[in-house]
């Protein structure tokens, strides 16, 4: 395997980590650096395990978003992030349609690389948060073929119902996603406005459905 095609690997292993999560009922009392080793052990089983996610079946990944992770990601929160100062100005039926269409583009993105996020090993390193601090990073190093290549979460801990640590951003070589996608979305804005970038969105969207032949990584959606 050459190191594009591990770094692919890499980036699918982050994205199905965030995409096939399951949070049992004591997950709100599980330290963020546990929960971040576990999850990331159920994600590795699932893609083992799963004939479908392991060939990028869009249809049958989006049935695992739905089911396990969208109540335990803040998603919303990801896609406030990565549209900017524009959410704020955004109405509430323009904020819906970025989230489902953000959700779907990061699908499709990582879908046809999933195959590639198989025989990888992972460590979690020592957590570095005081008890009552609300938000960490906890950081992981994954380990293929090649070097090693750190893998980070950003966590914040939620109250309430549903209450516990969730994910709301991921940094894979180097990169935070939500900060890659931020600076292509503040571009669209500018120039469309919202309901531009909501267009373009969807475009994208239906383009990648249409030549779903393999992994799109954000650095080449950018060129879309």
């Amino acid at each position: 395997m050459n190191r594009r095609l591990l770094n692919q690997g890499l980036l699918a292993f982050a994205a199905s980590v965030s995409l096939l999560l399951a949070l049992p009922v004591h997950a709100a009392d599980e330290a963020p650096d546990a929960l971040i080793q576990r999850l990331t052990q159920e994600a590795l089983d699932t893609i083992a395990a799963d004939k479908a996610v392991q060939s990028g079946d869009v249809a049958r990944i989006v049935e695992l978003v739905d089911e396990k992770v969208m109540p335990h990601v803040n998603f919303r929160r990801m896609t406030a992030s990565a549209v900017g100062p524009g959410w704020r100005r955004a109405s509430p039926e323009q904020r819906q349609r970025l989230e489902a269409e953000f959700k779907t583009l990061l699908v499709r993105t990582y879908a046809g690389a999933m195959g590639q996020a198989q025989n990888l090993s992972f460590t979690v390193r020592p957590l570095r948060a005081a008890p009552e601090d609300k938000e960490v990073i906890v950081r992981t190093l994954i380990k293929g073929r090649g070097d090693p290549v750190q893998l980070d979460y950003r966590l914040e801990k939620t109250p309430g119902v549903g209450a516990g640590w969730k994910i709301y951003n991921l940094n894979v070589l180097g990169v935070w996603l939500v900060d890659t996608y931020r600076s292509q979305f503040a571009q669209e804005i500018n120039a469309k406005g919202i309901d531009g970038l909501i267009t373009t969105l969807t475009e994208r969207n239906k383009a990648n459905a249409a030549t779903s032949t393999g992994a799109a990584t954000p650095a080449n959606q950018a060129k879309g």
